[in-house]
């Protein structure tokens, strides 16, 4: 089943566990009914590619997927790692927080 997930593409994020622990990266896409995420230079898997028409054949490496429980919200004051909370301004919107430092995530 998939869950309601604090973290959107574009986010800034730290990988909390893994090979690949205390690295940080910009998330490139989400896949909520997995609950995995693809982060830019993270996670990095070396993959044959067959030689196209259009493609060079050869080893490429490209990102795979992480899950999202093993990524943390890059806090916006300091990039440490940070939960994830809602809150509601003055104005009606709702906005994610970071509970680290208290401040507002854009997007």
């Amino acid at each position: 089943m998939a869950h309601k997930l604090r973290i959107r593409r574009g986010d800034e994020v730290v990988v909390i566990t893994g090979k690949d622990k205390g690295k940080t990266g910009e998330v490139v896409r989400v896949m909520p009914s997995e609950n995995r995420a693809i982060v830019k230079g993270v996670n990095m898997v070396k993959r044959h590619q067959r030689q196209s028409q259009t493609q060079e054949g050869g080893i490429v490496a490209r990102e795979a997927s992480i899950h999202i429980s093993n990524l943390a919200i890059a806090d916006p004051k300091d990039g440490k790692p940070s939960r994830v909370g809602m809150k509601t301004l003055e104005d009606g919107t709702k906005v994610r927080f970071a509970k680290r430092s208290g401040e507002v995530i854009n997007g």
